[in-house]
């Protein structure tokens, strides 16, 4: 009977240890200040939304949020990443610590009212910023802080080259994942890891 107490004690020891081991990286090359090792943090922005609100960092003090790079003439692969993270928002779209973050590289077409309608078609009402600007800030942050791509190219379908990812930030502005948007399975990692981001932001 003591011997299976034992067992039991070091199984529970065990999972203690894996979940406590259960932590998300923190993406890009950290630069050692002193004793202190810093990790590449999103840079400060500013666009506008589907409501001609002002969207930047501010916005998202305190928040997690999942951020992509899509616009909405998209032939390719758009399509496929709208109908992917609208099932990680449908799973988070009543916790209002989990906010979504879609960048147009495509400004000129993706008017606000455009951008508006696509939301009252897809039945996003909150938590769900789709924003427009600058389209050269776009592509800046797009590569300086999101470790995604985003250009114009002719030669292209629909005339721009961009990353498919989804990336995850957390409360400190740190990339903690990054996952391709047009596969269902990295959708369900993605759900899963927002999961894991919370609480570990709970425990701090």
């Amino acid at each position: 009977m003591k011997k299976i107490v034992l067992i039991m004690i070091h199984c529970l020891l065990v999972i203690s240890c894996e979940k406590a081991q259960e932590k998300l990286p923190i993406l890009g090359n950290p630069v050692m200040r002193g004793n202190h090792m810093e990790y590449p943090r999103i840079k400060d922005f500013s666009f506008t939304n589907q409501d001609s609100l002002k969207i930047s960092n501010n916005t998202f003090d305190g928040k997690i949020y999942i951020a992509d790079f899509i616009f909405l003439s998209c032939p390719s692969i758009c399509p496929k990443m709208n109908v992917q993270l609208k099932k990680v928002y449908d799973a988070y779209k009543t916790n209002n610590e989990v906010l979504f973050l879609s960048h147009t590289i495509d400004p000129e077409n993706d008017t606000i009212p455009r951008l508006k309608a696509y939301t009252v078609e897809h039945d996003i009402k909150k938590n769900w910023h789709f924003v427009t600007g600058n389209r050269d800030s776009i592509y800046k942050i797009a590569t300086e802080s999101y470790f995604a791509t985003a250009y114009p190219d002719e030669n292209e379908p629909g005339g721009f080259v961009h990353s498919g990812g989804f990336l995850l930030v957390d409360k400190n502005r740190h990339v903690r994942g990054v996952y391709d948007g047009t596969n269902p399975k990295e959708t369900q990692r993605l759900i899963a890891d927002v999961k894991v981001l919370l609480e570990e932001s709970s425990n701090h």
